[in-house]
């Protein structure tokens, strides 16, 4: 592929995703939708992907800053569902969509049926986390729904080369396949084991932050590679380095971290984009190579696949919920469980970027030279089902919550535990203060000790704060008052230090200098608020 068409896709994806956050259409939807009509726009180039190089280029990544923003210790506290849905579903969608389309579809081998299976088998969770938590789910089932999402890649992935390799040609057989599974999750995790701590030492050891965040940006693909190169799971030692990094990220210096955060955000914005951007330009391109199959018929195939995958998600899912708990201990941990909450487990499982990914590596070709056996069908039913789980249960999940009307999380008791945690925080610091202001090494001057503990007093009473009464003219708690005009104090002398470089008072050097200052206050005054 072109330079050229290369920035023109991410540039396009880019701005078409940052304008549906002002329409009520979902980014992925907007993407294909703009891509499909820029698709038979005159002058817009073929983009034709190299097979051999998506998986390794596109979902280490992805799977990195997901984990690095995952919890490793719900995780382990959820182990049980996260791996009957990450391995026991996902091998279940394999072979149950997989055999549904060889018996659908006519003349489809049996293996290029199963690589379908494996490709839309794993839900991708990350527009179902976000509405989860944007309308208040319990954090159970937002855990269990992220962990889900880390680990079925992949079983996906590995189910999907053991298909592959059958379909292709070199040979295949059941007890090969699951021997294959085992060496490639057990190889996975060791790898991951293997480079996570030498990781975490050189990223502690590295002084620069600028060096550090060009080290995280290699870390997925050094990982991925490494696993792949010992016929490992690449995904698996991508989540276990990152689930690893991210749990102890307190140990790299602040500046790091807030590099990498945006960094990582900004990569994970772009790949996501141009994928769903390239369903849409190459979905003319599939269409005219369905072949045999006509675009009535391959309709009523994808309509087929779809309802069978969300069926099939139910099928699993409350076997799965309440089968454990015939034991008593079970029972007796999970009491607060009821039907509502495998029901939204089931429906949120709509398909995304990671089933994009692998059916974009798909081989063209087999090991005799052959077309891969109804690879643009293959494609097209992915295409298909992604898009119709994003519209049917993406658009509807919200509602679907609302009329259930499951408890939510207590907003109330989690500022109150942040609040406890940050005034015990707060009094070792105290302690610490002034255990050093005894040190006559440490003499300061009493306005900057004033200043020095107001910091400390600010940050313990601004949590309690928001316990606290609204104002009644404009609805703020005093917390959020104080960082709005502290952000308009900030932007005040921003202004003037513009003012003072354009009057070449101050040069740009020091002009940059003073604004990164305020940036860094800007960020600890200021707490973002996520979408």
């Amino acid at each position: 592929m072109d330079v050229l068409p290369l920035v023109a896709l991410i540039a396009a994806s880019a701005a078409v995703a940052g304008a549906a956050r002002w329409t009520p259409v979902p980014a992925p939807l907007l993407l294909v939708a703009v891509g499909l009509g820029a698709a038979y726009v005159p002058g817009v180039p073929d983009y034709h992907l190299d097979p051999h190089i998506v998986l390794p280029l596109i979902l280490p990544p992805l799977l990195h800053t997901a984990a690095l923003e995952s919890s490793y210790l719900d995780l382990r506290a959820n182990i049980r569902p996260v791996a009957l849905l990450s391995v026991g579903y996902t091998l279940f969608a394999t072979l149950s969509v997989g055999w549904l389309a060889y018996l659908l579809i006519p003349d489809l081998p049996l293996t290029a049926a199963l690589v379908l299976g494996a490709v839309i088998a794993p839900p991708d969770a990350v527009a179902a986390t976000a509405i989860a938590r944007k309308v208040g789910l319990p954090s159970r089932i937002t855990t269990i729904l992220q962990g889900e999402s880390l680990v079925n890649d992949a079983t996906a992935i590995t189910a999907y080369k053991v298909a592959l390799a059958a379909a292709v040609g070199e040979g295949a057989s059941w007890s090969g396949g699951i021997r294959e599974f085992l060496v490639a999750a057990v190889g996975g995790v060791g790898v991951g084991l293997v480079l996570m701590v030498p990781i975490h030492w050189l990223r502690r050891h590295m002084k620069e932050a600028m060096l550090q965040n060009t080290l995280s940006l290699l870390i997925p693909f050094v990982a991925y590679a490494a696993a792949e190169q010992v016929g490992a799971s690449g995904v698996l030692a991508v989540v276990v380095v990152a689930l690893y990094l991210g749990h102890r990220s307190w140990e790299v210096d602040f500046e790091t971290r807030l590099q990498e955060a945006a960094v990582w955000k900004v990569v994970a914005f772009i790949l996501e984009s141009a994928v769903f951007a390239l369903i849409g330009l190459q979905l003319p391109l599939v269409l005219k190579g369905l072949g045999e199959y006509s675009g009535v018929q391959a309709a009523w195939y994808a309509l087929g696949v779809f309802f069978f995958v969300v069926a099939m998600r139910f099928v699993w899912s409350y076997p799965a919920t309440y089968l454990p708990r015939l034991s008593p201990r079970i029972r007796e941990r999970e009491s607060d469980m009821d039907w509502r909450r495998p029901l939204i487990v089931s429906w949120a499982g709509m398909r995304g970027v990671v089933s994009l990914a692998i059916a974009f590596s798909i081989p063209l070709v087999m090991d005799d030279g052959e077309p891969f056996p109804a690879r643009n069908l293959v494609l097209f039913l992915t295409f298909t089902t992604v898009i119709a789980t994003l519209v049917a249960q993406g658009l509807s999940l919200p509602w679907l919550i609302r009329v259930l009307k499951l408890p939510g999380r207590d907003a109330q008791a989690e500022t109150l535990a942040e609040a406890q945690a940050q005034n015990a925080a707060s009094e070792a610091a105290e302690q610490r203060v002034d255990e050093l202001m005894r040190d006559e090494r440490n003499r300061l001057p009493q306005p900057l000790q004033d200043r020095l503990r107001t910091v400390l007093e600010r940050r313990r009473n601004s949590v309690w704060e928001r316990l606290g009464q609204p104002n009644p003219v404009t609805g703020e708690s005093a917390d959020d008052t104080y960082r709005r005009l502290t952000r308009e104090a900030i932007a005040a002398e921003r202004e003037v230090f513009v003012k003072m470089r354009d009057e070449r008072r101050i040069d740009d050097e020091m002009m940059r200098t003073l604004l990164r200052k305020l940036d860094l206050e800007e960020a600890a005054a200021y707490r973002e608020v996520e979408d």
